[in-house]
């Protein structure tokens, strides 16, 4: 089963943010609705209550969906510079061609395709949006020893990773472990080029990463960052800007502990399916919404 159900991003316009990802990405929007009193407090997010979503899936048809939110995201809010959920990575089928898309859109190339050191089935490339969210764009040309790997059914498929900037690696890593019985893959130290522009930092240096897998499917990459990263500013009482939350599928949700945010309640739209949810935070603040199985 894979556990990735979907990325929830605060953004100044929704409608204008949904016309760029169906435009350039392909995404088809599958639901409009205000968020409710209920659903913003489960998210800890009350001043979120009422603001507009919209809820779209890739062309594929993968039931992995990102969810627009409207926010107005602090002047001092700066991408890949403070903890919590830093980027989202969506699987493509030819990441040149990608490129050569991107360069005409709106979207910011801050990565160009670019084969990584000891990892040659991934072929990334990385953007930022007119929102400031940043996404990354991999063609997978192969499975890893220890996980399988999606492959992309159209030209801009599904999200397949979500990136989470750590404090505490370690911590971290026994959070999921520990809430949601994840099992931690590969640790490598890697240069990572866009860490390193986002803090001006010298351009070899490596930064620590370790992947979460639920049996074979890799869909988390956890990131130490700099000491020089700071918490995200937020409005008061909404969501944070940028990647706010992670959605994930659970096949055992009555053995959760939590704490929840809020008790799980039955819930309707694409994300949810009418299946229970409720939210968690994870170390440094960050939302993680788990979905019951079906």
């Amino acid at each position: 089963m894979e556990l990735l159900r979907g990325a929830t991003l605060v953004v100044a316009d929704v409608e204008a943010t949904a016309a760029r990802y169906v435009e350039w990405l392909d995404y088809a929007v599958v639901d409009r609705a205000d968020v409710s009193a209920d659903l913003a407090a489960s998210w800890g997010a009350p001043a979120s209550a009422g603001r507009a979503s919209i809820t779209l899936q890739p062309s594929s048809g993968a039931e992995v969906f990102l969810r627009f939110v409207q926010g107005a995201p602090p002047p001092t809010y700066r991408p890949l510079r403070t903890f919590g959920w830093a980027a989202i990575e969506i699987c493509v089928q030819d990441v040149l061609a990608v490129h050569e898309r991107m360069k005409r859109s709106p979207f910011t190339i801050i990565g160009p395709p670019k084969a990584l050191d000891g990892l040659p089935t991934i072929f990334p490339m990385q953007v930022r949006g007119p929102d400031d969210e940043i996404v990354f764009l991999t063609q997978i040309n192969g499975d890893l020893p220890e996980n399988d790997l999606p492959r992309a059914a159209s030209l801009i498929d599904k999200l397949f990773i979500l990136v989470l900037a750590c404090s505490d690696l370690p911590a971290s890593m026994a959070w999921f472990d520990q809430a949601m019985g994840l099992t931690c893959g590969r640790t490598m130290d890697l240069v990572y080029s866009v860490i390193n522009d986002a803090f001006a930092l010298p351009a070899d240096t490596q930064h620590t990463l370790v992947t979460l897998t639920h049996a074979r499917d890799v869909f988390l990459e956890l990131d130490q960052y700099p000491a020089q990263t700071t918490p995200r500013p937020a409005e008061a009482g909404a969501l944070p800007p940028g990647v706010a939350i992670a959605t994930f599928r659970h096949p055992d949700f009555g053995s959760l502990s939590g704490p929840w945010i809020t008790p799980p309640a039955m819930r309707e739209g694409p994300m949810y399916g009418g299946r229970r949810a409720g939210t968690l935070r994870a170390p440094d603040g960050t939302l993680v919404e788990i979905v019951e199985a079906g």
